[in-house]
């Protein structure tokens, strides 16, 4: 078999009646544009893939063309180059995956080491609300047969958030395991906001403690190892990061330093599903948990899915959702089933080939862009 094109294909949907508004960006957004990858081969399978930064792939595409898309490991080294130079190009890797699923009429997780065929689910909510709409929301989360719930703190002044997260406790009793995520790690650009100091995480990362706060994410800017390491040891509230990190070289630096507790590379975005998964096996080598994040698109949640099924460390899978301005519909409106829990909390893996998701061409034709 091999690779005869390389092409992506860009889609936007409109959801105005619902704009979204998390704490990473600098202003809401009205649509959801998605730019998908697409692996053609000589077979007639194509894999498809999807997140990350996909900047100038019409100059590398030709790079691929004629070789084996199942010689993976070989593919890896050539995008890290590429990552080098021109972004995030990781959803080519995502696909190629998805090819091998297909190819051996396997799903990825099985191929990947299949330790389980379902993840509990934790809602991961993206606005900063009021106090009471939020406790609300996460009342319904439960109701919907969501366990676990997390929420964001991103206020200028971080004690501003911690009524929320009490009040949210309080409503919830020992029902919901609660997560928090700062959002100090990283910063889109114009985003000039100030992030939190050492002193600061110390404090938030201290009062969590008293609501059993699961983990805190991303509370610290992400290269401030080893002010990352004093936190950690300073504080119960496991500590959680490197969503957006480059690679597995920048998680060996967490690990010598002892950055973190819970690791979360998100496979479209730091090294693909092959570098995320060496992540999660130097971090389970190490004791520590694995669980991705998944802040993209459906196909990025499915690939860091499988991702996470595969491997023994990962007590939760994340699930983008804040209705009613982030939904199942919006987040994955490219594919025929948006991915939902099951009554006990659990995303179920499709027992289909590949990452067992399917383009819904003919809905979402009409929001291509050309």
């Amino acid at each position: 078999m091999k690779i005869t094109d390389v092409r992506t294909r860009t889609f936007d949907l409109p959801h105005e009646d619902h704009p979204f508004d998390p704490t990473w960006q600098v202003a809401p957004s009205r649509s959801h544009r998605l730019t998908l990858v697409e692996v053609h081969t000589d077979e007639g399978i194509t894999g498809i893939g999807s997140g990350g930064v996909l900047t100038r792939l019409n100059t590398t595409a030709g790079l691929f063309v004629g070789k084996d898309p199942l010689a993976i490991e070989q593919h890896v080294e050539m995008l890290k180059t590429i990552a080098y130079f021109m972004g995030r190009p990781w959803p080519i890797e995502i696909a190629l995956w998805d090819i091998a699923g297909k190819a051996a009429g396997l799903p990825v997780y099985k191929l990947l080491g299949g330790y389980r065929d379902r993840l509990p689910a934790y809602a991961s909510t993206g606005e900063l609300r009021p106090s009471a709409q939020r406790v609300d929301d996460v009342l319904k989360l439960r109701d919907e047969g969501f366990n676990a719930v997390k929420i964001r703190f991103h206020s200028p002044n971080a004690r501003d958030d911690l009524p929320t997260l009490e009040a949210v406790r309080k409503a919830v009793g020992d029902d919901m395991t609660i997560m928090v995520d700062a959002n100090m790690g990283w910063r889109y650009p114009a985003d000039l906001s100030p992030r939190w100091d050492i002193s600061t995480a110390i404090e938030m990362a201290t009062a969590m403690e008293d609501y059993q706060v699961y983990w805190l994410e991303e509370p610290l800017w992400n290269y401030d190892y080893d002010g990352l390491a004093e936190l950690r040891r300073r504080t119960t509230t496991r500590i959680a990061g490197g969503e957006l990190n480059l690679g597995v070289h920048e998680f060996r630096e967490y690990l010598r330093h002892g950055c973190l507790d819970v690791y979360q590379p998100d496979a479209t975005f730091a090294g693909g599903i092959t570098g995320a998964k060496t992540v999660a096996g130097m971090a389970q080598a190490a004791g520590l948990m694995f669980s991705p994040h998944t802040w993209s698109n459906g196909i990025g949640v499915m690939a860091n899915l499988h991702l996470a099924a595969a491997v023994p460390n990962a007590p939760y899978i994340e699930f983008p959702y804040d209705p009613p301005n982030w939904t199942p519909e919006i987040r994955d409106y490219v594919l025929t089933e948006p991915i939902r829990i099951d009554a006990n909390g659990d995303v179920v893996l499709p027992d289909k080939p590949g990452l067992g998701i399917e383009l819904d061409e003919e809905r979402i034709s009409q929001y291509e862009l050309k």
